[in-house]
């Protein structure tokens, strides 16, 4: 009859089933999700190296701090062996001066211990703050140099994981951890060498467990890497879902998917619960057995150093000393222990941060690209092949001229490659092949943000952030004066819907403009892109998800964005597009067909077909609005 397995085995065996599960079936073509969930890499010592262009900016603070851990050590370690002098030299003859004089001494050394102990705690967490600092200022650097394709495939849970959770982790260990590591290190070598120098053959005693206790060590640590890289996995997961379910409320309750969603993250806190129990277990299993161990010696130096006592062969003090250094002794093993596995959760930790660091930036400036200058607006496709899995290709050899000055319609059904052709003109993917040219200058040879200065991008869904209506509008302009932010939202027939606003232009926006509506977000939207002033427009689908009679607003604000402008309008509203100098068809990647709106009408082709499902309805009810 098979052993029933204890609960502590469950635990570890759901974690383990669990994390195969997500590795095998969940996100894998994540980066980031692919390396959290790899629990069998090495855990390298030499990735905390990579603090190091870090720290040597604080060097001689560290320094300093690194010298009053040794001041601390020495006078710690020193107090045993004056308390052992103390009692053979003065304690036992009745010398009360003698006395009176060596406890000065020990309250002078441990006055000098405490003040070097806060000043030790107080500069080096001083360092450790500033270097957390850094690292997450360069972590959101890198973050917003990292091509979209990243954010196409990575859960921005994850994202924010490793720039929250995983830097506290780092905390303690920068500030406290690897100092407190070396001092007990010192304090372990001090001791020895004074345990050998007081008497070499009780100190061999003490030392016979010293095997035991290495042993235990490895042990252990083999088991508490992979427990502790499981840990930081599970967090992440746990961060990711609540990020998508929070997003996505408003779909979870109107499809009334609570109870699902409740019981998809219940497995998911399970599992997280499960994984940090196992590492706790881990954790306060290595403890344990080091007071054991210290115990197993105190025991030994009383009995053997008792004996030689009773023989005159220690003297009293060197026994007493011998025994309060036996404490000291396993004390700095006891935080050794600690500061491992504090080491341990801080190297995963760090692996996770300089994963993250160290992912490719896709689009860069080449080596001396060059500013681009004021632009006519002149486009030009040329033989374009692009595809966001390199070998599936969305775009096949798509050419496209768009004269600068003139507007053009993109149209055709999900999934054609509309969107695509907005997204390679602003550089936000590279081509595979062929070349995107704007006044016959490759996108690829000039710098990304001369090219993006001059390129205003509307959305289907606009993005607000947190701040006020003045604050967003005036985001691509951030010199703009009041009067010139109000001039642009009244061009587009925003002004009036703002100032019938609480607060008007001073209406604090809460996350993603929720407490606006969709009409009034894409109006600041297109306030904020007709205030930057760019040569070249994109609009995504800019008034899919705007009512009818707001759309008429919209459109008085278009046509005044437009003017003298390149554009370039994604849409499926006729009322957006019929105005269009130019309108091109596309479907799976290809230009079918290209034209005015009426001589496409009159083809009979795609472009009526598309027009005959949809676009008359919503022309017929603009025009009765």
């Amino acid at each position: 009859m098979p052993k029933a397995k204890t609960k502590e085995q469950e635990q570890a065996e759901n974690a383990a089933n669990y994390a195969d599960y997500r590795r095998h079936h969940i996100w894998r073509e994540n980066s980031l999700a692919a390396a959290d969930e790899e629990e069998q890499s090495h855990f390298d010592l030499k990735m905390l190296g990579r603090f190091w262009p870090y720290l040597k900016k604080y060097r001689g603070r560290v320094t300093l701090s690194v010298l009053f851990m040794l001041i601390y050590t020495a006078m710690n370690v020193l107090n045993p062996f004056l308390i052992a002098v103390a009692i053979d030299n003065f304690v036992i003859k009745g010398d009360l001066v003698g006395m009176i004089v060596m406890g000065g001494i020990l309250l002078l050394v441990n006055i000098v211990m405490w003040q070097a102990q806060y000043w030790q705690i107080w500069i080096m967490s001083w360092c450790g703050e500033q270097i957390l600092y850094e690292l997450s200022s360069d972590m959101f650097d890198h973050l917003q140099k990292l091509a979209l394709s990243f954010y196409d495939r990575t859960q921005i849970g994850r994202v924010m994981s490793r720039l929250q959770s995983d830097i506290d982790v780092l905390e303690s260990m920068l500030s406290t951890g690897l100092l407190s590591m070396v001092s007990s290190f010192v304090s372990l070598v001090g001791i020895i060498a004074i345990l050998l120098t007081m008497d070499w053959q009780l100190a061999l005693v003490t030392f016979t467990v010293l095997p035991v206790m290495f042993v235990i060590t490895i042990v252990w640590q083999r088991a508490a890497r992979k427990s502790f890289r499981r840990t930081r996995a599970a967090i992440s997961l746990v961060n990711s879902t609540l990020q998508e379910n929070i997003s996505g409320m408003r779909v979870i309750q109107s499809l009334v998917r609570e109870d699902r969603q409740m019981t998809e993250f219940d497995d998911l806190n399970q599992y997280n619960r499960d994984t940090n129990l196992v590492s706790s277990r881990i954790s306060a299993l290595v403890l344990p057995l080091v007071e054991v161990v210290a115990a197993v010696a105190t025991a030994l130096v009383i009995f053997v150093g008792g004996w030689m006592t009773a023989n005159h062969f220690l003297l009293v003090g060197v026994l007493i000393a011998f025994t309060l250094y036996i404490n000291r002794f396993f004390d700095p093993i006891r935080d050794l222990s600690q500061q491992y596995t504090q080491l341990q959760r801080s190297g995963v930790a760090a692996e996770r941060i300089f994963q993250m660091l160290d992912l490719p930036i896709e689009i860069q400036d080449k080596p001396g690209a060059q500013d681009l200058p004021q632009i006519r607006g002149d486009v030009e496709f040329r033989d374009v092949v692009f595809g966001y899995i390199p070998d599936r290709p969305v775009l096949h050899g798509l050419s496209l001229h768009v004269p600068a000055g003139t507007t053009l319609a993109v149209v055709g059904p999900t999934g054609a490659g509309k969107s695509t052709i907005a997204g390679l003109l602003t550089r936000f993917y590279d081509v595979q092949a062929g070349a995107v040219l704007i006044d016959g200058y490759d996108v690829r040879d000039v710098t990304q943000a001369s090219l993006r200065r001059q390129i205003g991008v509307v959305l289907q869904e606009p993005f607000l952030f947190t701040g006020t209506i003045a604050e967003n509008i005036r985001y691509g302009r951030l010199d703009a004066t009041d009067a010139e932010v109000e001039a642009a939202a009244d061009a587009v027939g925003a002004h009036d819907l703002i100032i019938q606003l609480p607060d008007g232009y001073n209406t604090v926006i809460r996350e993603r403009g929720r407490n606006l509506s969709v009409g009034q977000r894409q109006l600041i939207s297109f306030a904020r892109a007709f205030l930057a002033d760019p040569r070249i427009l994109i609009m995504d689908e800019a008034t899919a998800n705007i009512d009818t009679l707001t759309e008429v607003i919209v459109q008085q604000g278009v046509r005044k964005l437009l003017q003298g402008r390149t554009a370039l309008i994604i849409a499926h509203r006729l009322s957006t597009i019929k105005g269009a100098d130019q309108i091109v068809v596309v479907q799976q990647g290809r230009i079918v067909e290209q034209g005015a709106h009426a001589d496409l009408l009159q083809l009979g082709g795609h472009y009526a077909r598309l027009y005959a499902m949809g676009f008359r309805v919503t022309s017929a009810t603009a025009t009765a609005d």
